[in-house]
C-alpha cells in the first residue's frame, strides 16, 4: 500500500469542497412558522412556550407561573375586519402530544388582557421535546379545528 502525502490538511479539501469555493456568507434569519389559521373571517392565533421565556411581568399578567418543566399554550380568537383585528369570545379545548405519544388534555382558561380575551393551557414539558398540539376552537357559530407542532 502506498500512502500519499496532501500538501494541504484533509479537512481544508473537503471544506473548499463542500464550499463550492464561495466566501462564507452571512446566517439569513428564517422566518418563524405561520402561528395562526384563518376560518373566513375568523383568526385563532396559537403558540406554545415554555413558561420561564416568559418575562415575570407578562407571566403576571397572564396569572402564570414561571417554572423549568411547565409549557404555555396561548390562542386568541380574532375576527379580521380589513386591516383590523377584533377580540371574540369563544371556548378552546385541545391535547398535546410528546415524541412518544403520552397525550396530555389542555385545560384552557379565559385571561382578560386590555380588550382581548385569551386562552391558557399550561401543560408538563421535557428538555428537547417536540409537542403536537390539537386544538379545537368554538366561535361565532362554529367549531373550527387548528393543528401545530412546537419543539422545546
Amino acid at each position: 500500500m502506498r500512502l500519499v502525502k496532501y500538501t494541504a490538511p484533509l479537512w481544508l479539501l473537503l471544506l473548499a469542497a463542500c464550499s463550492g469555493g464561495e466566501p462564507p456568507r452571512a446566517a439569513v434569519m428564517v422566518a418563524p412558522a405561520q402561528a395562526s389559521a384563518d376560518f373566513g373571517n375568523l383568526r385563532v392565533r396559537h403558540n406554545a412556550l415554555p413558561t420561564l421565556s416568559l418575562s415575570e411581568a407578562v407571566a403576571r399578567e397572564y396569572g402564570v407561573s414561571r417554572n423549568a418543566g411547565t409549557g404555555l399554550v396561548l390562542v386568541a380568537i380574532r375576527e379580521v375586519t380589513g386591516d383590523d383585528e377584533i377580540g371574540v369570545e369563544g371556548k378552546v379545548s385541545g391535547v398535546a402530544y410528546d415524541l412518544r405519544g403520552k397525550r396530555q388534555d389542555l385545560a384552557f382558561s379565559t385571561v382578560q388582557v386590555r380588550e382581548y380575551s385569551d386562552h391558557l393551557a399550561n401543560f408538563a414539558i421535557s428538555e428537547r421535546d417536540t409537542y403536537r398540539f390539537e386544538i379545537t376552537v368554538v366561535a361565532a357559530g362554529r367549531t373550527e379545528a387548528v393543528k401545530f407542532q412546537q419543539n422545546f
